[in-house]
């Protein structure tokens, strides 16, 4: 006689969050240090952020549930690409898509007449990251030795394409033997 297998229990999935994504403004500031203290051991101090957000091609967002912020990131406007600066979710809140959410709403403006490509510098022991710019179809193109002043760390450039686009020839290309096998999702 064959013995019965015990039902399996449904894998419960987080209730989808209804965020809000908008403009950082000033009296954000104290709630993206915080989530910002509580994800990077080297973080971004306030001058940091301000200093950043004063460029005139850098941009802040937000993602709010309810009135409490959850995530933050800032961008460079580049004549043909955008540039993530610096991203985090309050680390209570992650794998619940907000990240996901807060990346599309960059890669929708995209497009392949203007900017067509959406670039993070990561840190190269920061695999959560790696592995989440990955299943968001980014690749790692190159490395930047040496990058993080505050450790000397070397980090992975990930780039995200628009979809036809050709590459560009002033967007440099150096595949990385190896890495995409390391970020495997």
């Amino acid at each position: 006689m064959a013995k019965r297998k015990a039902p399996v229990a449904p894998i419960e999935q987080p209730a989808p969050v209804k965020l809000h994504v908008r403009w950082m403004i000033r009296c954000d500031i104290p709630e993206v240090l915080h989530i910002e203290q509580q994800s990077f051991e080297f973080n971004w101090v306030e001058e940091d952020f301000l200093r950043v957000l004063r460029q005139r091609n850098c941009i802040g967002m937000v993602a709010e549930h309810g009135e409490k912020v959850i995530g933050y990131m800032i961008y460079e406007l580049h004549t043909h690409k955008l540039k993530l600066l610096n991203f985090a979710v309050d680390p209570t809140r992650r794998r619940q898509g907000i990240g996901a959410v807060m990346v599309d709403r960059l890669l929708g403006k995209l497009s392949s007449y203007r900017r067509t490509t959406l670039e993070i510098d990561v840190r190269e022991t920061n695999l959560p990251a790696q592995m989440f710019f990955r299943a968001m179809k980014f690749e790692a193109t190159g490395i930047r030795h040496g990058f993080y002043d505050d450790t000397g760390e070397d980090a992975f450039t990930m780039v995200y394409r628009f979809p036809g686009t050709e590459e560009r020839p002033d967007v440099p290309r150096n595949r990385i033997a190896g890495l995409d096998d390391v970020l495997e999702v």
